[in-house]
This record gives structure tokens, sequence and C-alpha cells, in this order.
């Protein structure tokens, strides 16, 4: 499969064409497309609470063991985390609609402060996109096994936002017991 990055490069330099071609001062034209960007968003809304109703549906009481790593910089130990896979899914989901609700005021901003235009036809379709290619939805929606990749807990995501966080999640028995050891174990999220 193409990677996602690619993909939505591919998909920003198209639409960033096609929307110098749209005549975005016809009042029509213009609330069409804000119509369109309050769909996408209506669709990502239902897709997150399906998700949470499969999430509570299941309610995979299994336990989780992991080692999350030390903010960098902060010169703190690796944190070892005892949850269960229903209490990662639904923090892991929590993320998802906190991304998605800063997005909508970022482009809030831009579109009724700066009067932007053209990222909402842009912004239809990558979070859209994005929702679909998520693991949670791939496991929940789209009824993939966790599995491989789907295998909980997730790695952080690439680019900028996964190299702040501070390197990889670790998930083996000698890096569990050794954060266990170092007293910065989390309390056990039921």
């Amino acid at each position: 499969m193409v990677n996602p990055q690619i993909t939505n490069l591919a998909i920003i330099l198209v639409m960033m064409q096609v929307s110098k071609k749209i005549p975005f001062e016809d009042p029509n034209v213009l609330n069409g497309i804000r119509a369109l960007y309050i769909v996408s968003n209506l669709i990502i809304a239902g897709v997150y609470l399906y998700v949470k109703m499969q999430i509570d549906k299941k309610k995979d009481m299994n336990v989780l063991k992991y080692v999350e790593p030390a903010p960098p910089g902060s010169g703190e130990e690796p944190k070892a985390v005892t949850t269960t896979v229903h209490a990662y899914d639904l923090q892991q989901l929590k993320q998802l609609w906190k991304a998605q609700l800063m997005g909508v005021g970022m482009m809030g901003v831009m579109h009724v402060y700066f009067k932007y235009t053209n990222p909402l036809l842009i912004q239809s379709i990558i979070p859209v996109k994005g929702a679909f290619e998520g693991n949670l939805v791939k496991i929940h929606l789209l009824g993939q096994p966790a599995v491989g990749d789907l295998k909980r807990p997730w790695k952080a995501g690439g680019g900028l936002m996964g190299a702040m966080s501070g390197g990889d999640i670790k998930t083996d028995k000698k890096s569990i017991e050794q954060a266990e050891r170092a007293g910065r174990g989390g309390v056990k999220d039921e």
C-alpha cells in the first residue's frame, strides 16, 4: 500500500489546483464548500461514535502492559503502564476526538477570522481519509484483527509529532520490569 503521507500530499497538490478553478466569490459555491466541510466532520463524528459503541460493547478487559517513553528533555525515566485493552482504546479515541476538534477550531479561525476559503476543500477530504486509516477504525469498524501493526500498544505516529513524543513504546518483558523497578510505574487503569 502507498504511504498515507504521500497520498495526503498528492491530494493536497491536486486539490490546490482544483481550488484555483472554483469561484469562491459566488456565495452559493462558498456555502456548498462549507456544507461539504460540515458533512465531512459529521461523518468523522459518526465514525468515532460508532467506534466508541463497539469499544464499550466488546469491553475487552485483557491486561495490557507497556513502557511509555519519557517526554524528551524532561530527564524522567520511562513510565511503566498497566491498563486494559478497553481503557487503552478509549484513551486513543479521546486523543482522536481532541485532534479533530483542534483541526475544526483551527479551520474555524482560518475561515472566519482570516477569510481563507481554499483550505475548506482540502480539510473536507484529508481528515475523513485519516479517520479511516486510524488503527481504532480499522479494528472496530472495518473488522481487521489486532495483529501485526494493529497490535496494541501502537507505535507513535511518524513525522514531527512522533519525533516529539520521545521514542517508541516498548512492550518487551525486560523493559517493563526495568521501568516498574525504577518506581515510575503507573496505576492500573480500570
